[in-house]
């Protein structure tokens, strides 16, 4: 026991370093990618400039330049939503590095704040679930690096579901639904809660939802929420973002993936497995069918035990769900998986299935640490294409691991 606990503090203090070096100091030194976009939205908002024309990507690089934040031809809105552009209005004060280390010091309180809550919803010690949460890896880097909110979005749905659990469900509602306009993943516990017809929870997070869209839409008018609603939104949701490559496996899904197998293009896409774009546009809709209805078959086989046990797997398989299907997923979005796969952990122990909870520990700390510079080579060859989408691949492994335990293994009938 010495050892164990000796071993898991020496690794704990290895990882807080790394996190240190790769992730916060960076972000205490430069601006690097996105963070630059949304403080010029912000700017636009403060300033009280034409925010209508936010997704016209010309006139958005211009203000980058006016204002002098970071890169302007790396500079766009699309396709983040229009309350987007409010999140660090506050920050707009200071000089564009100051607002990014304020970002950076409330990311990394909101990810210390992620360790306690989960401390107490999983009834891990400190260090165990400090480990669990730094394991993370890129995914915790890249958020700080480039002042990417999802820290905090996670944060929210760990402060959502620690609430749920203390039976204050208006409270749990509203902070699922707080970012859910913002950053759409808390929409899938609102879901969840609606097919357990559990309304406070479900009222809550709409209220919530709706304050946000008011706000935004008064602030910011109509006009750019209808742009979005008529012409970015459909674009994002089907892994078109605009200013990126459509072929690159840097956003990992299956949108991205068999669009490298089955369409050619002469100068992004010279080899693909098979010039057969129909394959392309019928594959992607029904792989991803193929994993929603499995999903739900083992959600409707968890329903039927009428047991609260429910809660903790059903929301940790819909979230690797969500994750699996999104049309486009960067590293940062990973650490979304803090809730998810700790009560999926959590409950393959109480389950007495370490084997499961411990192949979770082992697929999430490979996605946060893999070596992605050795998936590159094979980007963009044929069918050895899918070697390059590492992320995609361990997502779906642990899917199916949830899946395959749920509706082989489950037979617990507590209540």
């Amino acid at each position: 026991m010495f050892l164990r606990r000796a071993a898991a503090i020496v690794l704990f203090i290895a990882l807080a370093t790394l996190l240190a070096v790769r992730g916060i100091a960076p972000a205490l030194s430069a601006l690097d990618a996105d963070f630059p976009s949304y403080l010029t939205a912000a700017k636009i908002v403060a300033d009280g400039g034409n925010a209508a024309r936010l997704y016209d990507i010309a006139w958005f690089q211009e203000q980058l330049r006016v204002y002098g934040i970071g890169e302007p031809s790396q500079g766009k809105f699309s396709p983040f939503p229009p309350p987007s552009a409010l999140l660090l209005v506050p920050l707009t004060p200071l000089a564009p590095l100051d607002a990014l280390r304020v970002m950076t010091a409330v990311s990394v309180l909101g990810l210390v704040c992620s360790i306690l809550l989960l401390m107490r919803i999983l009834s891990w010690n400190f260090i165990d679930t400090a480990l669990f949460v730094l394991l993370s890896g890129s995914a915790i880097h890249n958020a700080l690096r480039f002042g990417q909110p999802y820290i905090l979005v996670s944060l929210c749905c760990i402060l959502g579901f620690y609430a749920y659990l203390e039976r204050k469900p208006w409270l749990a509602g509203i902070c699922f639904g707080l970012f859910a306009p913002i950053k759409y993943f808390p929409v899938v516990m609102l879901i969840y809660f609606a097919y357990r017809r559990e309304w406070k929870v479900v009222l809550g997070g709409a209220i919530a939802m709706l304050a946000v869209a008011a706000l935004s839409i008064g602030v910011l008018g109509w006009t750019v929420h209808e742009e979005f609603l008529a012409s970015v939104l459909g674009n994002h949701l089907l892994g078109k973002l605009g200013m990126q490559d459509p072929f690159t496996a840097s956003f990992q899904s299956f949108d991205s993936l068999f669009r490298r197998l089955f369409i050619y293009d002469a100068l992004s896409n010279p080899q693909p497995l098979a010039a057969l774009p129909r394959l392309q546009s019928i594959g992607v809709p029904v792989a991803k069918a193929l994993i929603l209805v499995t999903a739900i078959a083992a959600l409707s086989k968890l329903a039927r035990r009428g047991t609260a046990a429910a809660a903790a797997p059903s929301i940790g398989l819909l979230s690797v769900v969500a994750l699996l299907l999104a049309p486009a997923t960067a590293t940062y979005h990973f650490v979304l998986l803090w809730l998810p796969v700790g009560l999926l952990i959590h409950f393959f122990l109480l389950e007495r299935a370490p084997a499961y909870a411990y192949f979770m520990l082992g697929v999430y700390a490979l996605i946060g640490f893999f070596p992605y510079r050795l998936s590159v080579p094979f980007e963009g060859r044929g069918g050895l294409t899918v070697l390059a989408y590492p992320r995609l691949i361990l997502l779906l492994a642990m899917f199916l691991g949830c899946v395959y335990f749920i509706w082989n293994r489950w037979t617990a009938t507590r209540a």
